[in-house]
């Protein structure tokens, strides 16, 4: 099995607890050192799009999530133990359910957004 930096497995962690804010700083510290993983930075983008989202930042998490979506395209189907078609269909379903008329809504208001789909990472390796 690869090794990956700890910050990675890490991600997998936080990830499946919904700690998108800590997933953003897990990931780029490991972008930081590696600007060409553009895998990596798809993933920063699919997970802040979720953070924006649940802060009721539609607009930033349709952006952020079309963006990862493209920056994920090149690494189908699978890349560093993570199945990326998954994570694909996984982006699809969050950008059907976003309401495309909404850009923001206050943060007690956040309960009357579409819920998003669910998605456990882990390492297929």
């Amino acid at each position: 099995m690869p090794l990956y930096p700890i910050e990675y497995y890490e991600f997998f962690v936080k990830f499946n607890e919904g700690d998108y804010y800590t997933c953003h700083d897990l990931l780029e510290e490991i972008w930081m050192t590696d600007k060409q993983n553009l895998f990596l930075k798809g993933l920063l983008q699919m997970t802040v799009a979720l953070y924006h989202y649940g802060y009721g930042n539609v607009k930033g998490a349709r952006t952020m999530m079309k963006a990862g979506k493209v920056y994920l395209k090149s690494y189908e189907p699978s890349y560093w133990g993570i199945n990326v078609n998954e994570v694909q269909w996984f982006i699809d379903q969050c950008l059907q359910r976003m309401p495309a008329e909404v850009d923001r809504v206050p943060f007690e208001e956040i309960d009357q957004l579409p819920e998003l789909p669910s998605l456990i990472l882990y390492l297929e390796e």
